[in-house]
């Protein structure tokens, strides 16, 4: 009798590199989008895009998905990991396809707190033109692909294991924005509660060997240093470093920002 072929192993891929790049004027919140192709419990590939980054990053995404022979329809599933602006706004490039969003962050959605800039009221008016899966720790999206929670960030925070050839790999949203959040084992921005947000980055740190944070590019932690996987490839336009009023600070002086209501913990 002939035996069933093993199902392939989740290939994972960064659509988007994130970044963090800060300016007296504001931030500019590009999110990481990463790509992950799986097989479902029917035997089809699936092709789940973690995160969708804003508006701003709109063309580049379309464009991302064309390089690799893909358009908006071909993709079944989009992951959330949390609910702010920077991280679903593009989700209307995917009408087809069904949306996961922890269960607590889609209630918050609904009332977010009015100092929690990263929720603005009409969340939700984006969220709710797709169909929305609420999902919680252990639901599986595909075969090697799982759903972990990661919450303090803010209130359903979650990340996404996949169970690569290479090793376990972890997509983590805003639980862990880049490598020195890793290092340091705090979270940099908190939006609801400081104590489980820095509890999620130990947890993460410890789940797998390569991260996908929000926002820088994927790495490994080898001996206590950052191993990246790709080398940073960023080109800045309209800027001059003579332009006249123009200044550069290179130094990394960033400390945690916290919401006020944060520092308390949340009741579960």
């Amino acid at each position: 009798m002939t035996q069933p072929t093993p199902a392939a192993a989740p290939r994972i891929e960064t659509l988007l590199p994130g970044s963090m790049i800060s300016t007296d004027q504001g931030e500019i919140a590009f999110c990481s989008v990463n790509l992950v192709e799986a097989t479902g419990s029917d035997g089809r590939t699936r092709r789940i895009v973690i995160d969708t980054g804003h508006v701003g990053r709109h063309q580049a995404l379309r464009q991302a998905l064309v390089s690799r022979g893909l358009s908006p329809s071909d993709i079944d599933t989009v992951v959330l990991t949390h609910a702010h602006w920077d991280h679903v706004q593009n989700v209307s490039l995917f009408p087809a396809a069904r949306v996961l969003l922890h269960s607590a962050e889609l209630r918050y959605a609904r009332a977010p707190h009015p100092l929690d800039h990263a929720t603005p009221p009409w969340t939700t008016a984006i969220l709710d033109r797709n169909p929305i899966v609420e999902v919680t720790e252990g639901d599986e999206v595909a075969r090697g692909v799982t759903i972990v929670e990661a919450p303090g960030h803010s209130p359903g925070t979650l990340a996404v294991a996949v169970a690569t050839a290479e090793g376990a790999a972890i997509v983590t949203g805003d639980a862990i924005q880049d490598g020195r959040v890793a290092l340091e084992g705090r979270n940099a921005l908190v939006f609801f509660d400081e104590e489980r947000a820095n509890a999620s980055v130990r947890k993460l740190v410890a789940l797998a060997e390569v991260i996908y944070p929000g926002h820088d590019r994927a790495f490994r932690i080898e001996a206590g240093r950052l191993d990246y996987l790709d080398p940073l490839a960023m080109c800045l336009t309209n800027v001059r470093a003579d332009l006249e009023g123009m200044s550069f600070n290179p130094r990394d002086d960033r400390t945690p920002v916290i919401m006020p209501t944060a520092r308390k913990a949340q009741p579960d």
